[in-house]
């Protein structure tokens, strides 16, 4: 694909894009509309770059907001493609990279749990997200993390099919609570036979499949022989998963009659606001839904949101074998062709008129609907609160992004520091980070010194991916938790960095420290306090809990890892699965420290070359 490229004057306008013309031809293709810094503001799709590109160069008939992207463009760049459909999924890939300004973009774009039935001899069942690369069965996507783990609940008090690790699996000796409590049929210890248990496995699929009739039949025609032939405790069992089968099939609501396979998407506009939900269903079951509110401009229409929509959100998940729209989209047959081939087997665009899917489509515009009212109500709200931190601090202006900064650590081990973001939408759980406190020569505790790490690296970063600071990851305020010491040494910090500009507050806890009392403080000013009854303190006291929750959990992952550590995870070559099976057959890392190499060569999946590391490792170290 070859891409084109040119040095113009540093105008803008209609005149920039006319002067392209004579370089283009039909070929479809993508093109990118930039500004004087070089900016992409717009990325879009032709089929015919040529015409479409004339289009942009009529100096009338643009809604307002493409008028404002066409006077801000002062080059373009061009990729033609073979084909119309290849030109669409590049688009999509190139508006989620690049984020243009006047682009509709998917924000939210996280992967879906789904439910995994392991390849082992007696199966697992757990939640997976990511990448499908464990072997198994996958059934999904569920909407979230909670409906998977309400189905599992239910599925194991149905088919007791075990939860624990291969590990756990292969090492006990008896029963867990699991099998006290009925979840699980014991096969770690041979209470159930490979081939009972693999018909639990099948049923449990089936009904993941959507069979769950045909199951729940069976089971009721294996109770009543039960009870005939008095085998009263297997009855009762059989009983129990019949009930736990109704309990799933009434968490997961309404299930539709007629569909089996499908996503729903329905979008509502508002105000220059967009709310889409998607319903994911799947096996004739409702397995959720998730809404998501794309950033869109104040004159856009259904047909352009949608279509973004979908060609953002299926480039990194597979569609369902229908998609069931609230609106139809333009380019109805690109997308079409381009998500089949994406899925190996066809997809359909449905917008439905009447029937069962039209009642879907309606209950998800209902919800979208709501979703959006509620999420305007928020914003308002958040916008408010902005502004009162602005008035509380002397700030120019509301900000935009307000960065809070907390440590944690017990008496400086496994120290971490943490970020949390807020901004007009709430908190910004994706640009929250976290930082390994690395800083061999600090002091046990030294709340500054981890301090000094965290802000030392964070800013250093930033001057260097976005100096001009115009990508939006630059801080309108800083919140720090302590008191003017801890001002005073950040402020210190700021400026041997050169970054002297960005206002800073200080949150102490106060008298007692009580909450409602806090005190902040600044540089080169005396502490205030604010109002116990002030929203603006009640928004501050969110941000500093959510923080310390955030630096809490970080800090526990960190000492959970730690205390699973061994020697053997630095000795080169021992990956988890060799180092199970030492740890099994020695009983701990010590005795693998002890062991002369003919019985490190002993172990099942250990070679000769690796029992010399292994042996080598712990008699240097001695």
């Amino acid at each position: 694909m070859p891409e084109q490229t040119s040095d113009i004057a540093p105008k803008t306008g209609h005149d920039v894009i006319q002067s392209y013309l004579k370089t283009l031809d039909s070929s479809p293709g993508v093109y990118r509309m930039l500004d004087a810094q070089a900016r992409v503001l717009y990325v879009g799709k032709a089929r015919n770059l040529r015409a479409r590109v004339s289009n942009y160069a009529r100096p009338s008939g643009h809604t307002a907001r493409i008028d404002r992207m066409i006077r801000e463009t002062a080059s373009m760049m061009f990729l033609t493609t073979s084909t119309e459909t290849e030109a669409l999924l590049l688009e999509q890939n190139l508006i989620k990279q690049l984020k243009p300004r006047y682009n509709v973009l998917l924000r939210d774009d996280k992967s879906f749990p789904n439910i995994l039935v392991t390849g082992h001899d007696f199966p697992m069942i757990k939640k997976h997200r990511g990448a499908k690369k464990e072997k198994g069965h996958y059934y999904g996507p569920f909407a979230s993390a909670g409906a998977v783990n309400r189905t599992l609940s239910h599925l194991q008090r149905a088919f007791q099919l075990r939860n624990c690790t291969d590990t756990q699996f292969e090492s006990r000796t008896r029963p867990c609570l699991q099998y006290q409590i009925k979840r699980c049929t014991a096969p770690c210890v041979g209470y159930i036979d490979k081939a009972d248990y693999a018909a639990a496995v099948k049923d449990a699929e089936r009904y993941l499949s959507g069979r769950s009739t045909e199951i729940q039949t069976k089971l009721k025609a294996e109770m009543a022989e039960a009870a005939e032939a008095m085998e009263y405790e297997r009855a009762a069992a059989l009983r129990d998963r019949i009930k736990a089968l109704t309990q799933v099939q009434t968490a997961q609501g309404i299930n539709p009659r007629t569909v089996t396979e499908a996503d729903i998407l329905a979008l509502h506009l508002e105000k220059g606001q967009a709310c889409v939900q998607v319903f994911f269903i799947r096996a004739g079951q409702n397995w959720g839904n998730r809404d998501f509110y794309p950033r869109v401009g104040a004159d856009v229409e259904e047909a352009e949101v949608l279509e973004a929509f979908i060609g953002q959100f299926y480039d990194s998940k597979d569609p369902a074998r229908q998609l069931i729209l609230s609106h139809p989209i333009e380019n109805a047959d690109l997308m079409t062709e381009a998500l089949s081939g994406k899925l190996g087997r066809k997809v359909e665009l449905l917008v439905p008129q009447r029937g069962e899917k039209a009642e879907l489509v309606d209950a998800a515009l209902r919800n979208a609907r709501e979703s959006l009212a509620r999420k305007m109500a928020e914003t308002a709200t958040q916008a408010k609160l902005l502004k009162g931190l602005a008035e509380a601090f002397d700030l120019p202006d509301p900000p935009k992004r307000v960065e809070v900064y907390d440590n944690s650590h017990i008496q400086g081990a496994h120290a971490v520091g943490a970020m949390i973001v807020a901004g007009p939408d709430g908190f910004m759980k994706n640009s929250y980070r976290k930082f390994n406190i690395r800083g061999d020569e600090l002091t046990p505790g030294d709340d500054f010194g981890m301090m000094k790490e965290v802000l030392t690296r964070r800013f250093k970063r930033l001057l260097k991916e976005d100096p001009e600071r115009d990508q939006g990851h630059w801080p309108d305020l800083l919140l720090i938790d302590g008191g003017a010491g801890q001002v005073s040494a950040v402020a210190q910090i700021m400026r041997e960095l050169g970054v002297e500009d960005i206002p800073m507050v200080g949150v102490a806890k106060g008298v007692d420290r009580d909450h409602g009392k806090e005190e902040f403080h600044r540089t080169g000013k005396r502490p205030m306090a604010l109002q116990r009854n002030d929203p603006v303190l009640y928004f501050i006291q969110r941000m500093r809990d959510e923080a310390h929750r955030f630096a809490i959990g970080t800090h526990r992952a960190k000492r959970a890892k730690a205390v699973g550590a061994t020697p053997l995870d630095d000795i080169p070559g021992v990956g988890a699965a060799r180092k199970r099976a030492l740890l099994a057959h020695f009983g701990s890392a010590k005795a693998v420290s002890r062991a002369n190499l003919s019985d490190l060569k002993a172990v099942e999946g250990v070679s000769e070359g690796l029992a010399q590391k292994v042996y080598d490792f712990f008699h240097e170290k001695g």
